[in-house]
Protein backbone atom coordinates (compact mmCIF):
# COMPACT_ATOMS: atom_id res chain seq x y z
CA UNK A 1 0.00 0.00 0.00
CA UNK A 2 1.32 3.47 -0.94
CA UNK A 3 1.23 6.09 1.78
CA UNK A 4 -0.75 9.30 1.00
CA UNK A 5 2.33 11.56 0.86
CA UNK A 6 4.03 9.35 -1.73
CA UNK A 7 0.84 9.18 -3.80
CA UNK A 8 0.49 12.97 -3.69
CA UNK A 9 4.12 13.42 -4.75
CA UNK A 10 3.62 11.01 -7.65
CA UNK A 11 0.56 12.99 -8.78
CA UNK A 12 2.52 16.26 -8.73
CA UNK A 13 5.35 14.72 -10.80
CA UNK A 14 2.91 13.18 -13.30
CA UNK A 15 0.96 16.45 -13.62
CA UNK A 16 4.15 18.44 -14.29
CA UNK A 17 5.43 15.94 -16.84
CA UNK A 18 2.03 15.86 -18.59
CA UNK A 19 2.25 19.67 -18.88
CA UNK A 20 5.67 19.28 -20.54
CA UNK A 21 7.57 20.66 -17.56
CA UNK A 22 10.61 19.31 -15.76
CA UNK A 23 9.93 18.50 -12.11
CA UNK A 24 12.75 18.91 -9.61
CA UNK A 25 12.68 17.30 -6.19
CA UNK A 26 15.36 18.85 -4.02
CA UNK A 27 17.99 16.31 -3.06
CA UNK A 28 16.55 13.63 -5.35
CA UNK A 29 16.91 14.96 -8.88
CA UNK A 30 14.91 16.15 -11.88
CA UNK A 31 12.26 14.31 -13.87
CA UNK A 32 12.15 15.47 -17.51
CA UNK A 33 9.44 14.74 -20.07
CA UNK A 34 10.95 12.55 -22.80
CA UNK A 35 9.15 12.03 -26.11
CA UNK A 36 10.68 8.56 -26.56
CA UNK A 37 10.79 7.10 -23.04
CA UNK A 38 8.00 9.14 -21.48
CA UNK A 39 10.20 10.29 -18.62
CA UNK A 40 13.92 10.76 -18.06
CA UNK A 41 15.39 11.07 -14.57
CA UNK A 42 18.51 13.13 -13.93
CA UNK A 43 20.17 12.72 -10.52
CA UNK A 44 21.32 15.91 -8.83
CA UNK A 45 24.74 17.29 -9.65
CA UNK A 46 27.38 16.52 -7.03
CA UNK A 47 27.41 19.27 -4.39
CA UNK A 48 30.76 20.94 -3.72
CA UNK A 49 31.34 23.24 -0.74
CA UNK A 50 34.06 25.84 -1.41
CA UNK A 51 35.84 27.06 1.74
CA UNK A 52 38.00 30.16 1.33
CA UNK A 53 38.95 33.42 2.97
CA UNK A 54 37.51 36.75 1.87
CA UNK A 55 40.88 37.77 0.43
CA UNK A 56 40.63 34.86 -2.03
CA UNK A 57 37.03 35.62 -3.06
CA UNK A 58 37.96 36.30 -6.70
CA UNK A 59 39.77 32.97 -7.12
CA UNK A 60 36.98 31.12 -5.27
CA UNK A 61 34.35 32.71 -7.54
CA UNK A 62 36.34 31.64 -10.61
CA UNK A 63 36.56 28.08 -9.27
CA UNK A 64 32.83 28.16 -8.50
CA UNK A 65 32.09 29.14 -12.11
CA UNK A 66 34.44 26.44 -13.44
CA UNK A 67 32.76 23.77 -11.31
CA UNK A 68 29.25 24.85 -12.34
CA UNK A 69 30.31 24.79 -16.00
CA UNK A 70 31.70 21.27 -15.47
CA UNK A 71 28.30 20.03 -14.22
CA UNK A 72 28.79 20.30 -10.45
CA UNK A 73 26.66 22.23 -7.96
CA UNK A 74 29.12 24.44 -6.07
CA UNK A 75 28.19 26.17 -2.81
CA UNK A 76 29.96 29.43 -1.99
CA UNK A 77 28.90 31.79 0.77
CA UNK A 78 28.84 34.99 -1.31
CA UNK A 79 26.34 33.46 -3.73
CA UNK A 80 24.35 31.03 -1.62
CA UNK A 81 23.75 32.76 1.71
CA UNK A 82 20.44 34.62 1.75
CA UNK A 83 19.78 37.97 3.45
CA UNK A 84 18.73 37.39 7.03
CA UNK A 85 19.76 33.73 6.95
CA UNK A 86 21.45 32.23 10.01
CA UNK A 87 24.80 31.98 8.26
CA UNK A 88 26.66 29.73 10.74
CA UNK A 89 23.86 27.14 10.55
CA UNK A 90 23.53 27.52 6.76
CA UNK A 91 27.26 26.91 6.33
CA UNK A 92 27.19 23.85 8.58
CA UNK A 93 24.18 22.48 6.69
CA UNK A 94 25.90 23.09 3.33
CA UNK A 95 29.02 21.25 4.54
CA UNK A 96 26.96 18.34 5.92
CA UNK A 97 25.02 17.89 2.69
CA UNK A 98 27.96 18.34 0.31
CA UNK A 99 29.47 15.49 -1.63
CA UNK A 100 32.87 17.22 -1.53
CA UNK A 101 34.48 19.89 0.66
CA UNK A 102 37.15 21.86 -1.21
CA UNK A 103 39.42 23.88 1.08
CA UNK A 104 41.10 26.68 -0.90
CA UNK A 105 44.49 27.28 0.74
CA UNK A 106 46.68 30.27 -0.08
CA UNK A 107 49.38 32.37 1.51
CA UNK A 108 46.50 34.56 2.76
CA UNK A 109 44.43 31.76 4.31
CA UNK A 110 46.87 29.24 5.74
CA UNK A 111 47.56 31.13 8.97
CA UNK A 112 44.43 33.32 9.14
CA UNK A 113 42.11 32.88 12.10
CA UNK A 114 38.36 32.85 11.69
CA UNK A 115 35.59 31.23 9.70
CA UNK A 116 37.80 29.41 7.19
CA UNK A 117 39.53 27.48 9.98
CA UNK A 118 36.18 26.73 11.64
CA UNK A 119 34.80 25.39 8.34
CA UNK A 120 37.80 23.08 7.94
CA UNK A 121 37.42 21.79 11.49
CA UNK A 122 33.72 21.16 10.93
CA UNK A 123 34.45 19.33 7.67
CA UNK A 124 37.04 17.19 9.47
CA UNK A 125 34.34 16.28 12.03
CA UNK A 126 31.87 15.44 9.22
CA UNK A 127 34.52 13.34 7.46
CA UNK A 128 34.71 11.06 10.51
CA UNK A 129 31.20 9.81 9.67
CA UNK A 130 32.10 9.00 6.06
CA UNK A 131 33.62 5.66 5.03
CA UNK A 132 37.42 5.86 4.99
CA UNK A 133 37.70 4.95 1.30
CA UNK A 134 35.49 7.89 0.23
CA UNK A 135 37.05 11.19 -0.75
CA UNK A 136 35.31 14.11 0.97
CA UNK A 137 37.86 16.78 1.90
CA UNK A 138 39.93 18.01 -1.02
CA UNK A 139 42.73 20.44 -0.14
CA UNK A 140 43.44 22.82 -2.99
CA UNK A 141 46.29 25.31 -3.22
CA UNK A 142 45.70 28.61 -5.00
CA UNK A 143 49.40 29.51 -4.76
CA UNK A 144 52.65 28.17 -3.29
CA UNK A 145 51.59 28.02 0.36
CA UNK A 146 51.89 25.50 3.17
CA UNK A 147 48.99 23.22 3.83
CA UNK A 148 48.38 22.65 7.58
CA UNK A 149 50.21 19.56 8.82
CA UNK A 150 47.04 17.84 10.02
CA UNK A 151 45.74 18.00 6.43
CA UNK A 152 49.03 17.45 4.59
CA UNK A 153 49.80 14.36 6.69
CA UNK A 154 46.78 12.46 5.38
CA UNK A 155 45.34 14.10 2.27
CA UNK A 156 46.76 14.76 -1.17
CA UNK A 157 46.15 18.28 -2.43
CA UNK A 158 45.56 19.77 -5.89
CA UNK A 159 47.45 22.82 -7.16
CA UNK A 160 45.69 25.43 -9.28
CA UNK A 161 49.02 27.03 -10.12
CA UNK A 162 51.02 27.52 -12.25
CA UNK A 163 48.39 26.06 -14.63
CA UNK A 164 44.82 26.78 -13.42
CA UNK A 165 43.19 24.75 -16.19
CA UNK A 166 45.27 21.64 -15.53
CA UNK A 167 44.55 21.80 -11.79
CA UNK A 168 40.82 22.38 -12.34
CA UNK A 169 40.64 19.43 -14.78
CA UNK A 170 42.43 17.20 -12.25
CA UNK A 171 39.97 18.25 -9.53
CA UNK A 172 36.85 17.69 -11.63
CA UNK A 173 38.11 14.37 -13.02
CA UNK A 174 38.71 13.07 -9.49
CA UNK A 175 35.28 14.22 -8.30
CA UNK A 176 33.59 12.63 -11.33
CA UNK A 177 35.36 9.29 -10.68
CA UNK A 178 34.55 9.40 -6.97
CA UNK A 179 30.91 10.29 -7.58
CA UNK A 180 30.55 7.45 -10.10
CA UNK A 181 32.26 5.02 -7.70
CA UNK A 182 29.94 5.99 -4.83
CA UNK A 183 26.68 6.01 -6.74
CA UNK A 184 27.28 3.82 -9.76
CA UNK A 185 26.21 6.68 -12.03
CA UNK A 186 28.12 9.19 -14.07
CA UNK A 187 28.29 12.78 -12.94
CA UNK A 188 25.67 14.83 -14.82
CA UNK A 189 27.09 16.40 -17.97
CA UNK A 190 27.89 20.09 -18.02
CA UNK A 191 25.04 22.38 -19.00
CA UNK A 192 25.60 23.71 -22.51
Amino acid sequence: MVDPATAQLARVVIRGLAAGQAVEIDGLGVFHPDPVKGVRFEPPAPRVFLAHVREDQQAAARLCDDLAEAGFSPWIDARNLLPGQNWPRAIESAIETSDFFVACFSTRSAAKRGGFQAEIRYALDCAQRIPLEEIFIVPLRLNACRVPRVIERELQYVDLFPDWGKGARRLTAMMRREHARRHGVACPAPAR
